[in-house]
């Protein structure tokens, strides 16, 4: 996985959790955003977080911190595109992006090798799935589709992930275990189940 980097999308408005950096939370001595970093093998790929705002509060995980390319809160989207575009400037020797939602503690430590390994002429993005459930924003993108995402997102108004991936040859990969490894953490709620798996 010699051409593949990762991008942490950490831009989500959090409304559920009564707003805030969520990932930041604190579950079982650590952050969620920490759990994320420490469950993927990365293998020193260049990773990014994306994130509005005061970059600073990311500063103890020392990694560039790249702001939506967009203006307004355009969604996870905005973030991939904002992921791909960095790549293809800092990193031109990576051919694909990675990309992982900072709220889901639990995640499968072979998320990236498996998303990477369905990749082919049938499947140009894939997507990770759970008990019947596609996570697209756990998927892996060809950064040479930046330009592709940019008209979609800027000239066409294009949100939903779903709506710009038919477009294209997605795959999926499934997972499974328990707790759900893509349990994300969107409300209160979700933090005392995930406490509750931790223990």
């Amino acid at each position: 996985m010699q051409d593949v980097g990762f991008l942490l999308l950490a831009g989500g408005q959090s409304r559920r959790m009564g707003g805030g950096d969520k990932n930041q939370l604190h579950l079982g001595g650590k952050s969620v955003l920490q759990h994320v970093l420490d469950r993927v093998d990365r293998a020193g790929a260049p990773t990014a977080i994306n994130a509005n705002g005061d970059p600073q509060r990311f500063a103890s995980y020392g990694l560039p911190v790249i702001a939506d390319v967009v203006d307004g809160y355009a969604g996870p989207l905005a973030g991939i595109l904002t992921g791909l575009e960095w790549m293809a400037a800092h990193h031109p020797n990576r051919t694909h992006m990675i990309s992982l939602a900072t709220d889901a503690p639990f995640l499968p430590p072979d998320l990236a090798h498996r998303l990477y390994a369905r990749l082919g002429s049938d499947a140009s993005i894939v997507q990770a799935q759970s008990q019947g459930q596609r996570h697209p924003v756990f998927a892996i993108w060809p950064v040479a589709l930046a330009a592709d995402l940019r008209q979609a997102v800027c000239d066409e108004g294009v949100r939903k992930i779903d709506h710009f991936t038919q477009r294209h040859h997605c795959g999926v990969v499934a997972f499974s275990g328990t707790p759900d490894p893509f349990l994300n953490i969107n409300r209160p709620e979700d933090f005392a189940e995930a406490e509750r798996w931790l223990k």
